[in-house]
């Protein structure tokens, strides 16, 4: 990669619903790099590829996407790679270092565009479950659940803050030691709250949205008609 690569180097400069989402989904799956040249690279790397696609179209990138085919259940992954020490000071203004995995920390996202940064981290380390409790009696009870993970405590509760002042969700933080990452839950109300917070009228416009995760929960309100 090079930096003479099309780029809209000022992507990360100001605040739009689609910069406010590509940041939050890099705050869950991106990176920065430095190479011994001093080159500076920001990268995103999912499984999702027409996701990136879109990703790739906003921040006006003509870098092509790599590709490394997952081996056994691996997934194959797919990654955009951007060298740009611009766009990488920016991210770094925004509070985001090589190093972010366990020093996560949540920038001052406008109000305007907070469910997009949420909706953006949610696509990469959030996940959406569906299924029946109380399986041991008559009626069972069908309940849907939002999670967000992370190395850093310190994200998720002023995540958690930030969504119970805009959205009154409450949830809940507990460490999963087997994967040596934190989780913030929420039960059904507040998931559906989410829900509507994430994928407000605005996003009806916009491509950049798992669509496999938004259908968890429009499957589960159908249910509840």
């Amino acid at each position: 990669m090079t930096t003479s690569k099309k780029i809209n180097k000022d992507f990360f400069k100001k605040w739009t619903s689609e910069m406010a989402y590509v940041l939050g989904f890099f705050a869950a799956d991106g990176y920065i790099t430095v190479n011994k040249r001093g080159g500076q690279f920001w990268s995103i790397q999912i499984s999702d590829k027409e996701l990136l696609i879109e990703i790739k179209k906003v921040v006006e990138s003509d870098h092509a996407i790599g590709v490394r085919v997952g081996k056994g259940k691996e997934k194959t992954l797919y990654r955009l790679q951007v060298g740009s020490i611009k766009m990488c000071d920016d991210l770094r203004n925004l509070g985001y270092n090589e190093r972010k995995t366990n020093s996560l920390a949540l920038p001052s996202v406008p109000k305007k565009y907070l469910s997009d940064f949420v909706r953006g981290y949610f696509d990469g380390d959030g996940s959406v479950w569906v299924g029946e409790i109380h399986k041991e009696r008559k009626t069972k009870t069908t309940v849907i659940s939002v999670a967000f993970t992370s190395g850093s405590k310190i994200f998720l509760q002023k995540l958690k803050t930030e969504l119970s002042e805009t959205v009154s969700t409450s949830g809940s933080i507990s460490q999963r030691k087997d994967k040596n990452c934190w989780c913030l839950r929420y039960s059904v109300n507040d998931s559906l709250k989410l829900h509507d917070f994430m994928y407000n009228g605005s996003v009806q416009e916009s491509t950049l949205f798992l669509l496999r995760k938004k259908v968890v929960f429009e499957k589960y309100k159908k249910m509840r008609l």
